[in-house]
This record gives C-alpha cells, sequence and structure tokens, in this order.
C-alpha cells in the first residue's frame, strides 16, 4: 500500500496526540510536514522515499528534538519498572537467607531428664551458609542496582520522557541509599516475624519479606522521579515553539 500525504500527516498526528503535543503545536508541525512532502512531491520523491515508511518513529523524534513533550510524572509504570527490576534480586536474597536456616544450620537441641530434672542439651555448630548468604546478598544488591537502572531507563526511554537523563543521574546518587532501606526493612520483617511468629517465622518471612523490600524500591524510585521531572505548563510549551 502506497504511503499517501494525507497518510502520514494522519499517522503523524496521532502520535503527536499520543505524545501529549499541544494542538497548536502539533497543527503547526503538520503543516511544516504538509510543505515539506509537497515539495518532494513535485520532485517526483514519493513520501516513503523522503521521510521513511516509519511515521510513528519520524513523528516522536521531531516532537522531542523540538522540547515539545511534556514531562509526566509516569510515577506508577516508574514504580513497577523499578520493582520489576528487583524481583529477582529480591527473591534470591530470601532463598539464601532461607537456605542458610534450612538448610546449613546443623544446630539441635534435645531435652533429657536427669535425677527428675529436665535438662536441655544444645549443639552448636559454625554455619557455612552465613559467609555464603552474606556473599549472596552483595552480588543481590549490585545485581539489583544495574537491574533497577536498567529497567527504569527503557520504560522511560518508552514514554520519550525528556527529564529521562535527570531521573536516571538522581537515581544513580539514590539507588545505594534505597537498596540499604529495602535490605533493612527485610530485615526488619525477618526479625518481628521470629518475635511474633516463632514458629512460623519461615511461613511468614518468604512471603512478606520479598514484597516489603519490592515495595521499598518502588515507593523510593517513585520518589526520586518525583523530584526530578517538574511538569511543563503550557506557557513552557509555547515558549519552546520555533520563532516564525
Amino acid at each position: 500500500m502506497t504511503l499517501t500525504v494525507e497518510d502520514a500527516i494522519h499517522q503523524a498526528m496521532e502520535t503527536w496526540r499520543r505524545l501529549g503535543i499541544e494542538q497548536g503545536a502539533a497543527d503547526e508541525m503538520a503543516e511544516e510536514l504538509a510543505a515539506d512532502l509537497s515539495a518532494a512531491a513535485l520532485d517526483g520523491r514519493s513520501v516513503t522515499d523522503y521521510i521513511g515508511s516509519d511515521i510513528d518513529a519520524l513523528a516522536s523524534s521531531w516532537a522531542v528534538e523540538r522540547g515539545l513533550v511534556p514531562t509526566r510524572p509516569h510515577l506508577k509504570e516508574t514504580a513497577a519498572a523499578a520493582a520489576l527490576g528487583a524481583a529477582i534480586p529480591a527473591l534470591v536474597a530470601v532463598i539464601l537467607w532461607w537456605a542458610r536456616d534450612a538448610v546449613f544450620d546443623h544446630n539441635s537441641e534435645a531435652m533429657t531428664t536427669q535425677y527428675g530434672k529436665v535438662v536441655w542439651e544444645v549443639h552448636r555448630y559454625p554455619n557455612p551458609g552465613t559467609p555464603l548468604m552474606w556473599v549472596g546478598w552483595a552480588v543481590c544488591l549490585l545485581a539489583a542496582f544495574f537491574l533497577i537502572r536498567r529497567a527504569v531507563a527503557a520504560e522511560l526511554q518508552r514514554q520519550l520522557d525528556p527529564a529521562r537523563e535527570a531521573t536516571m543521574r538522581a537515581m544513580t546518587k539514590a539507588l545505594p541509599l534505597i537498596l540499604l532501606a529495602a535490605a533493612l526493612l527485610g530485615t526488619a520483617v525477618n526479625y518481628l516475624a521470629a518475635y511474633a511468629f516463632p514458629y512460623f517465622r519461615v511461613i511468614v518471612t518468604v512471603p512478606v519479606a520479598p514484597v516489603a523490600m519490592l515495595g521499598a524500591v518502588a515507593a523510593g524510585t517513585a520518589w526520586v522521579r518525583h523530584r526530578t521531572c517538574p511538569p511543563l505548563n503550557a506557557s513552557r510549551l509555547k515558549s519552546r515553539l520555533p520563532v516564525t
């Protein structure tokens, strides 16, 4: 199917509408695009030869270059991307904790009676799972740092967000503190479960700790995003229109 000038203008307008470009700016770019395509047609060039077949990419890049794409918070999307990036490291961290206590812990207690008195015999052995857990947690934190950054960057790139670079710079600085808070929250859940549910500690900690850690990561990332993407108002958008 041959791409006509009208088809190209329509697709470009749909893209600009999806990106939230103001109607006046979109109409102006549509007029410029129509003039360029008409001039190319007089030279014997088709729409595809002149601008290619990916109208959506062309319209998006054009709007970004002109600074017309409004900065929207996208807090939910950013938080969800961060939580998705941290999901696997958080799950592995909980598995390492569980393995330390359930697989590598060989301590034992036994109750005996001597001369009519109850005596507890406690046998404690070095737990080889403890150093494995600490090393694994360090690896999980490092992996989470890069996976969260990659997931958030990809999401903001998909949104063509003009504040992407500012958000990523701020997130790179804040992520170590966010991950530390998530780790401390997971540890607090573990100790709280041991205190409140001593016989059901694993059952409580395994599902609750990852959710708490992912929630901390999502909340911290959303906070960073909120501080680095002030929305553009209409007057600022109009000031970015080219002078004719």
